[in-house]
């Protein structure tokens, strides 16, 4: 994985976009920053990033990924593996359905993914501190440098979606407590049912995780 760091960027999803458009896709490449400006969150809402959080953008190829991954699961798969190399660094952080970050009942990060032409655009950030009364953050200190060069080495291991997702079934109870929103309506992940292939069965229909 190509990394390159930016000291301060609009949105690195955004960057990434127009730098594959512009330069084409030769090999997988992340665009970092601790300052983002003006980042994209889910269902296309504005995510203002605090400066001295974690915040990066990658683009892979699908080819590049397990065979058994459900594209359509893609942001599960990323957020987790992240989330197990915060685990191992005693981090209590857990993944609420489908692709945010929690402590305890807090959020302190998220992540954004887009399937286009093969390639699986993923971004994600982290509140490492609190800068200001609306966020909270990690509750832990990391080296975003290491963190990120274990991340995407686990991502070259090519975990198979099976194993992610045996361990992510245990942890979706924790999504129960909690709502979704769906077609811009908030639902109660209670009753929701995880699907083999990371979607879930709610209020009658499917609903997947890709967004």
């Amino acid at each position: 994985m190509e990394i390159i760091f930016l000291k301060e960027v609009d949105s690195t999803h955004s960057y990434l976009k127009k730098y594959i458009k512009d330069n084409g896709y030769k090999n997988p490449i992340s665009i970092v920053t601790t300052n983002q400006t003006n980042g994209i969150g889910s269902r296309d809402n504005s995510w203002f990033g605090e400066d001295g959080n974690l915040y990066f953008s990658f683009v892979i190829s699908k080819n590049l990924l397990p065979k058994d991954l459900p594209i359509q699961s893609a942001s599960i798969y990323f957020s987790f593996i992240l989330k197990e190399i915060l685990s191992e660094l005693d981090s209590a952080v857990w993944l609420k359905w489908p692709n945010d970050f929690y402590i305890s009942n807090n959020k302190v990060g998220g992540t954004i993914t887009n399937y286009k032409n093969d390639l699986l655009y993923c971004g994600i950030g982290l509140n490492l501190s609190i800068n200001s009364a609306m966020f909270n953050s990690l509750d832990i200190k990391i080296n975003y440098n290491d963190l990120l060069n274990q991340y995407f080495k686990k991502l070259e291991e090519q975990l198979k979606w099976k194993d992610v997702f045996s361990k992510y079934l245990i942890e979706f109870k924790k999504s129960r407590q909690f709502k979704t929103t769906i077609n811009n309506k908030k639902l109660s992940l209670e009753n929701a049912t995880l699907n083999l292939d990371g979607s879930i069965l709610i209020d009658n229909k499917k609903v997947y995780s890709l967004r």
